[in-house]
């Protein structure tokens, strides 16, 4: 198949750590790398950020990296790049009209977060090309947690009911996301679950096997993510009170020796240094995949307490590496750690079920190492890049095998753009 995946402000390309870069363009740079190795043709739409990019980057055998003219050419949050997705999806309908070698007409488009699904809407339906969305994220969920603090535009929600209604195919990237979407007015027929990946063969378990650790030894944490106060790495802080000895390795957001600059970073210590802690939380800042994956196998346990979570990586990686995760019972953490087999799953933002949970750890190390040895197993059956391609592709084949652009797909997506200019016309 030729597919186009449209990833407005997560490019591919795009160093992780900073505060829009994280699962997203891990995941559309794997899926899309992953397709590519099965034989596909894909190329993957991002805004163009910088002025020197060039405009085509290849990123794996079959695919490569097509930087969209749309908005100032600089960095941009992503929660002010809505103005800009008229243009973008203005741009990718001039590219598929024209049918050129470089820019040829996809079989079907990928839209992945609510942003880039607006700009698909304006691009693919017209074209009678189907359109499938990954949202990643749901604003109606972000809302629900962070009430004022959600910085997302006021018609976020609204647009993604639209899409709900309007795309050809929802993947959600977890059980708890079709929920979601129903509520949002997606037609549950049109949702289909394939979840987010881990590359196996690069996360993998330590090769020798370390000393066994003495029960009642004092853990070592590993905290790996973007630095937002929704990722909960503040609990973790808390629950280190009532466990003595045991101490915080914290990855994520900018570079060391920028961390002084980070508001979170800021923040963060400031509660350590609250709850008399702070000797031992240690920020590493952004490190690269490598690194990642050998701080896992120095933690002990990887904690992963976000309030919510659309999926969540982290915890997969953690799973590759064989070690076992205690994490937040939300979003996809529900499916990606299995409670008493692959992890321990608590309350979000509850300290105290966070502090008896590692104590649990702390008193068995056994059990940690059960729980880490089935996660990895579990990680290769279910979550290897691989078989989350194959599973992607079935799903497009579902969309264009259903797809006829006279009546149920073209019907679908015109609605959705008439739908879109009523909203861009208020």
């Amino acid at each position: 198949m030729k597919i186009a995946m449209i990833s407005e402000h997560a490019s591919p390309l795009a160093a992780l750590g900073g505060p829009d870069a994280g699962g997203q363009n891990v995941h559309v740079a794997s899926l899309a790398a992953r397709l590519g190795a099965h034989g596909h043709a894909v190329q993957v739409y991002t805004r163009r950020d910088d002025p020197d990019l060039p405009e085509r980057v290849p990123l794996a055998e079959g695919v490569e990296v097509v930087h969209v003219d749309a908005g100032p050419p600089r960095p941009l949050p992503k929660d002010d790049l809505l103005p800009f997705m008229g243009a973008f999806g203005t741009d990718l309908r001039r590219r598929w009209s024209g049918g050129a070698p470089t820019d040829p007409v996809p079989d079907v488009v990928h839209a992945h977060f609510w942003m880039s699904g607006i700009a698909g809407l304006q691009s693919g339906p017209p074209l009678g090309i189907p359109l499938v969305q990954t949202f990643h994220a749901l604003g109606s969920v972000k809302r629900r947690h962070q009430g004022a603090q959600d910085t997302s535009p006021p018609e976020r929600v609204a647009r993604e009911r639209l899409l709900c209604r309007a795309v050809d195919r929802i993947v959600a990237t977890c059980q708890d996301e079709v929920a979601e979407l129903v509520a949002l007015g997606a037609a549950p027929e049109r949702v289909e679950v394939v979840p987010c990946g881990v590359d196996v063969g690069r996360f993998r378990p330590a090769g020798p096997r370390r000393p066994a650790r003495v029960p009642g030894a004092p853990l070592r944490l590993l905290s790996v993510g973007r630095l937002v106060e929704r990722k909960g790495v503040e609990t973790v802080v808390e629950a280190l009170v009532a466990l003595p000895g045991t101490t915080l390795e914290v990855v994520g957001g900018p570079r060391a020796a920028d961390l002084g600059g980070d508001p979170e970073a800021r923040r963060l210590m400031a509660a350590a240094d609250r709850f008399g802690v702070a000797d031992r939380v240690h920020l590493r800042g952004g490190v690269d995949q490598d690194d990642v994956q050998d701080l896992m196998h120095a933690a002990d346990v990887v904690v992963c307490t976000p309030w919510y979570e659309p999926f969540g990586i982290v915890p997969l990686e953690a799973a590759a590496c064989g070690r076992p995760v205690v994490g937040s019972a939300v979003g996809g953490l529900l499916d990606s750690v299995v409670d008493g087999r692959t992890g321990l799953l608590v309350p979000p933002r509850d300290p105290a079920a966070l502090a008896a949970a590692l104590r649990r750890l702390q008193d068995d190390p056994a059990l940690g190492e059960r729980l880490g040895a089935t996660a990895r197993v579990r990680a290769e059956r279910l979550y290897d890049w691989s078989s989350v391609a194959a599973r992607t592709a079935a799903a497009y084949r579902g969309v264009l095998a259903e797809h006829d652009g006279a009546t149920t797909g073209l019907g679908a997506g015109a609605a959705g753009l008439d739908t879109v200019r009523a909203v861009n016309d208020r």
